[in-house]
């Protein structure tokens, strides 16, 4: 079966007014992502795209990764940065059981909290895992996804809050892991590829990378 999805490695232009206003607010920066998808996708949006993003940041430069079903880079405003685009339909066909990968994830670790016999029936605010819950919160749903851990590697990431009348009240704790693994399920690692993996995917969580193993 081939699987359709493309990846837009995007090079932000540090100058740019709107990258500027992106890099401050993740609210914008889902707006601006959105552009690049097809127009009429009813409801939700963003999960019929299969749209998912994640920034990578360094001391001299800022590049914004663009994975869904179909992108546009070219419907991103002029001077927003150096787009090039490529289709995973290879890496989808090659994963197979037992193939050795090395892995990068940005992460959202939450749980709901479990609330008193008292309150039965109202649910549980959303709280952020850290440290060695975080760590097993990610081996579970690698696991789910059919990622067999070797190595993890956390790097704690600035957490953000959505901005705007329409924004979640609610601050995203943001973890990014690299490391390698084994595929032990590559049915579900498709799925899980394509869908995201956990909260926090319109603020630039749960775009899980793939490399082969001994690729540089």
């Amino acid at each position: 079966m081939t699987t359709s999805a493309v990846l837009a490695r995007i090079r932000l232009n540090p100058h740019s007014r709107e990258v500027q206003r992106d890099l401050r607010d993740a609210t914008q920066m889902h707006r601006t992502v959105m552009r690049m998808v097809p127009d009429g996708l009813g409801d939700s949006p963003r999960q019929r795209a299969e749209l998912l993003y994640r920034l990578e940041e360094t001391d001299t430069s800022s590049t914004l990764l663009v994975q869904a079903a179909h992108l546009d880079p070219a419907l991103l405003s002029a001077g927003y940065g150096q787009a090039e685009i490529k289709s995973l339909a290879p890496m989808f066909a090659a994963l197979c059981k037992g193939l050795a990968v090395r892995y990068r994830i940005v992460l959202n670790p939450a749980k709901r909290e479990r609330l008193p016999v008292e309150e039965k029936g109202k649910r549980g605010k959303i709280v952020p895992l850290s440290g060695a819950d975080a760590d097993q919160w990610w081996h579970r749903r690698a696991e789910a996804a059919g990622l067999q851990l070797h190595i993890l590697t956390p790097t704690t990431l600035a957490p953000i809050r959505p901005r705007g009348k329409e924004a979640p009240p609610m601050r995203h704790s943001l973890l990014r892991y690299d490391g390698t693994a084994t595929v032990t399920d590559p049915t579900a690692l498709t799925e899980a590829l394509r869908a995201g993996i956990g909260r926090g995917k319109p603020y630039g969580a749960g775009l899980l990378s793939l490399a082969p193993a001994g690729a540089a």
